[in-house]
């Protein structure tokens, strides 16, 4: 039996699930004691810098991220230490471009008594200083999807989210600090994160010198595209976010009441972030190889498997909605309970069909066609924006805005299939038929 469970564990898409979870968890429990540290306004001011802060994340290691892993599956040693170096200087140079352009603005704003959103003041003040503190840990997370060494990745992630946490409960229950105090202990937080990072020679740090033009330009050549479709991925969220911002009327208190449905949507999708990443490097090896049959089996059967568990956890989320909100937003939110119960119910929908909309991004990368999975998150991200201001601006709803994802993310399906059937020719069948016969042997893969 002990035997049987150390398989399971070690196994990588459980291990990919695990430290998805783990992180998950962490992310809850900072989030449960933010939500009771700060008042509405505090709090939707830190979502909004957070969600800035996500995004431009996004697009650092967007430009590289999804390119390393390509690159270095099946790479020798020193191939792997070069693209690893090659990231990193891009991301260097990406760093001293936001503190030119953030710093300067966060002046300007300032002295201009422009009056605008202090999360938006926050991000332009603090994040160029988070860029530095977490370039080199999130820079290490490359080199970990790729080498499928999802323990390690949950080691590190966990370094930066239980110090921080760990602060979190100190201060609900004894210090008070403000919301400054708490963005400068995060940052803390992520510097210790990447100097344990730097310690092991996992950030690329140390092989900045084998980075060469060639390296650099393949990074950038498929990152452009990869960049892009991360940019617009955060954005069929994050602009959610921002352009409740934006409005006089929601404004700080609006992001704090989405935050909350929203934040029960992202757990629900634990597991599809843990299986995208174990599938990309094993899909991006087979297109190498030319093994579409492969591939296409792979694409069907983890996005079968995802839906199918997907099903029920959607209807308990549907039928618990109100507890689930209440238990999340605490009794500070008690009076507006009928509101986030409703938007978290859409959102179960919009559950369903995530892990198709996304599986058939990763299959797009992992076949070399970034620049076609550009085109359909373009294509949502559009959508999105344009429903979002319809909805914030016109209708003055958080209902329209989470309405508005189910309808993008259908899009998100029809555009994807339509390119993979072109470019692969894959069904929608077999996608079912794979994921249930998946569940049907579960137990012979299990003890095999």
């Amino acid at each position: 039996m002990i035997a049987i469970i150390k398989k399971v564990i070690y196994e990588k898409n459980i291990a990919s699930l695990l430290s998805n979870v783990s992180s998950a968890f962490l992310g809850l429990l900072s989030f449960l004691l933010l939500i009771r540290s700060l008042d509405k306004i505090l709090f939707g001011d830190w979502v909004l810098y957070v969600t800035l802060a996500s995004f431009l994340d996004l697009l650092r290691f967007g430009l590289t991220r999804t390119a390393v892993v390509r690159f270095m599956s099946g790479a020798s040693d020193e191939n792997k230490k070069a693209y690893l170096g090659a990231s990193f200087k891009i991301n260097l140079y990406l760093l001293g471009f936001i503190a030119i352009v953030c710093w300067p603005i966060a002046f300007i704003v300032s002295k201009s008594g422009v009056n605008i959103s202090n999360g938006y003041l926050l991000f332009l003040k603090w994040y160029p200083l988070l860029a530095l503190v977490n370039l080199s840990w999130n820079n290490a997370l490359s080199l970990f999807q790729a080498d499928q060494k999802f323990l390690l990745m949950l080691k590190v992630q966990s370094v930066n989210l239980v110090v921080f946490v760990a602060f979190l409960t100190v201060n609900l229950f004894f210090l008070h600090w403000g919301l400054n105090e708490i963005i400068v202990v995060h940052l803390g937080a992520n510097l210790l994160a990447s100097i344990y990072c730097m310690i092991y020679k996992w950030d690329g740090l140390v092989y900045l010198k084998k980075a060469t033009s060639n390296t650099i330009k393949e990074l950038l050549d498929f990152g452009k595209y990869s960049m892009g479709t991360l940019i617009g991925s955060s954005l069929l969220k994050s602009a959610d976010t921002f352009i409740i911002g934006l409005s006089p009327v929601l404004g700080s208190a609006g992001i704090a009441l989405y935050a909350i449905p929203l934040k029960l949507t992202d757990l629900l999708g634990i597991p599809l972030r843990a299986f995208t990443m174990t599938a990309y490097p094993k899909m991006a090896q087979l297109s190498k190889n030319n093994n579409l049959e492969g591939l296409r089996k792979i694409f069907y059967s983890y996005t079968g498997v995802i839906t199918i568990l997907f099903i029920p956890v959607s209807i308990i989320g549907f039928v618990f909605a109100e507890q689930l909100v209440l238990f999340l937003g605490g009794q500070g939110y008690s009076d507006s309970l009928p509101l986030l119960t409703t938007i978290f119910r859409i959102f179960t929908l919009y559950t369903l069909f995530l892990p198709y909309d996304r599986f058939t991004g990763v299959a797009l990368d992992s076949i070399n066609k970034p620049r076609l999975n550009l085109y359909k998150v373009i294509v949502m991200a559009v959508a999105n924006i344009i429903g979002d201001i319809v909805g914030v601006f016109v209708f003055q709803s958080l209902e329209v805005v989470a309405i508005v994802t189910v309808v993008f993310t259908i899009i998100g399906i029809w555009m994807g299939n339509f390119y993979l059937i072109k470019a692969i020719q894959i069904k929608v069948l077999p996608v079912f038929t794979e994921g249930i016969q998946f569940f049907k042997n579960i137990k012979k893969i299990i003890h095999n």
